[in-house]
């Protein structure tokens, strides 16, 4: 479950009492104060295999079991977002995830008699420092966003993508690279 490699299991296989810590945190996490910056910070470092200091949740937020997700960085997780973290999620330096953002490394078998066996799979999910994922994105497992990579709001992401590009859709596929045509005008920023 801690490795990078793929694998296959059965529910019956699945250690359910690793989740208690996970759910008892995240409760927790979620019941906290916008003003309760240091035991946020306290119950991510507690939740997470490895967390940056500058890693921001805006509440809600729901994982699996906490210790397979590692932060490098400033990042920041809007609203509402879930990390089915069955295998390790990486998320690099400078990262920005908007709400509703799914980033799920478990998934089920396609055969129904399988399916129904409690069968399924789980892969590893890197996103690359600086890396923006938008409003309502899913991110399957086994994928990788590229460096500096935007992915389009309400995309299912289920390969890698490339690093500086933006993409999108359903299923999300490279739209082209961005250039410096996408940068602000400086008369265009406000502060």
């Amino acid at each position: 479950m801690q490795s990078m490699q793929p694998y296959h299991n059965s529910y019956e296989g699945t250690p359910a009492h690793l989740q208690d810590k996970a759910k008892q945190l995240c409760w927790e996490y979620n019941q906290t104060s916008p003003r309760e910056e240091e035991r946020r910070r306290a119950i991510l470092q507690q939740l997470f295999g490895s967390c940056d200091p500058q890693t921001f949740i805006e509440p809600s937020f729901h994982c699996d079991y906490g210790f397979n997700i590692h932060t490098h960085g400033f990042a920041l997780l809007n609203y509402n977002c879930v990390i089915l973290d069955t295998s390790p999620v990486h998320i690099g330096a400078g990262v920005f995830i908007a709400p509703g953002v799914c980033l799920a490394c478990s998934g089920h078998a396609i055969d129904p008699a399988q399916r129904a066996e409690g069968i399924g799979s789980s892969a590893p999910i890197t996103i690359e420092d600086r890396a923006w994922i938008g409003a309502n994105v899913t991110v399957c497992g086994g994928v990788s966003i590229g460096e500096g990579s935007v992915i389009g709001a309400g995309s299912t992401v289920t390969k890698d993508i490339p690093a500086g590009v933006i993409a999108a859709g359903v299923p999300c596929k490279v739209l082209r690279p961005i250039t410096e045509a996408d940068k602000l005008k400086p008369e265009e920023i406000s502060f």
